[in-house]
């Protein structure tokens, strides 16, 4: 088998990752919940990963990092616990409908919501965002990475404006968090919102969210803490105001040591392996007839995602090829990208995806290459 689909999720994965996994089903307790040698070193590991993550993201306090379970449930926190009716809010067109729905949602309670389009080759037209500020503008919620394109958001643009006017800036770094490197402090994101189960490497179930000091977002959800047990209202300090319920220790300790791997072989090595093979598989498209290509190729920095179409050809008939045929994984479909497939033209058809991990290798883009050639000659 050829896993072509990090984008969904990592399967290929260090394998000190499941050996951490593993370990912390022997030894672990609830972090929080006792003074015994169980749940201080379930504490202790949560700590640990707060710190790595801190250092990931050039975050300087650790206790901003609230662990949730996955990317949606942080973006979620941030746009249902920051804004309210009556709040005005600009996106993009390249946003997942994890961003889309729950900015829906504030919308049917009364906040407005803004649109900023994107050209041809699904890139963001930067120059509409000042015509989309108004008064009442609350918060730009964007993309860092376009998961149907691979095309990577200018943060440093889109901050020169949330700066100026004193704009919310919250971040869905779905696809770039441990394979792009990111700095809060630098491209002045105000929250970050991440999973730990793509670039980051660990296991599913796990995720997370980063509130920089000042904000207090409203929890998703309330209940029990570990502390301040007879108080009718859930703890507001962070971590604790936004982690409610026994975490998923053992995810996040699979979490903790794809961290070390990120660490130890650096997050510039790593994109510059996926970025090569995403490359290489671009190349090697070039002559392929009928084959369309979407996305800024040429880009100097793109998140290591290839879609494409064959002529006309229906994305998931040319996905089931590459499974059934050349046992190739890739992702056909809207991928949860609607505004995205209207701004390609690509409703009815959708798209098949290709995204790259540090873990595939040239002999395999270059078979995803000769079966592509292959379909499209048929």
């Amino acid at each position: 088998m050829i896993y072509l689909d990090s984008s969904a999720t990592s399967f290929l994965k260090p394998p000190q990752v499941a050996h951490a996994v593993c370990q912390a089903f022997q030894n672990m307790g609830n972090a929080g919940r006792g003074a015994h040698a169980a749940t201080l070193g379930a504490s202790r590991m949560l700590y640990d990963t707060r710190e790595k993550l801190a250092g990931l993201f050039n975050i300087a306090d650790p206790a901003r990092i609230c662990f949730t379970c996955n990317a949606t449930e942080s973006l979620n926190i941030a746009v249902h616990g920051l804004i309210c009716g009556g709040d005005h809010v600009i996106t993009t067109v390249c946003e997942h409908n994890s961003v889309l729905r729950p900015l829906y949602a504030k919308e049917q309670e009364g906040a407005s919501l803004s649109i900023l389009p994107a050209d041809e080759k699904g890139r963001i037209i930067y120059e509409r965002l000042e015509d989309l500020r108004r008064e009442d503008t609350k918060a730009v919620v964007i993309t860092h990475a376009s998961n149907l394109t691979g095309n990577v958001t200018d943060l440093l643009k889109i901050s020169a404006l949330t700066r100026r006017y004193g704009l919310l800036l919250i971040v869905d770094a779905s696809q770039t968090a441990g394979s792009i490197p990111i700095d809060v402090e630098e491209m002045g994101i105000d929250v970050l919102c991440f999973t730990g189960h793509k670039g980051l490497m660990g296991p599913q179930g796990t995720g997370g969210i980063y509130v920089r000091k000042g904000l207090s977002p409203r929890p998703l959800k309330v209940g029990g803490s570990g502390v301040h047990s007879f108080d009718k209202m859930h703890p507001v300090d962070m971590p604790t105001a936004l982690e409610a319920g026994t975490l998923n220790g053992h995810g996040i300790a699979g979490l903790n040591a794809a961290i070390d791997f990120i660490n130890e072989t650096g997050v510039g090595a790593i994109h510059e392996k996926e970025d090569a093979l995403a490359r290489r598989f671009i190349k090697g498209m070039a002559d392929i007839p009928q084959v369309i290509l979407y996305g800024d190729l040429e880009a100097d920095l793109r998140a290591p995602i290839v879609s494409l179409n064959i002529g006309d050809v229906d994305s998931a008939f040319v996905s089931d090829i590459l499974w059934e045929d050349y046992e190739i994984c890739v992702r056909a479909g809207a991928h949860c990208a609607p505004l995205m497939h209207h701004a390609l033209g690509t409703v009815g058809q959708g798209a098949v995806r290709f995204s790259f991990s540090y873990f595939n290798t040239e002999d395999e883009v270059d078979t995803a290459i000769r079966a592509i050639r292959e379909i499209a000659e048929e």
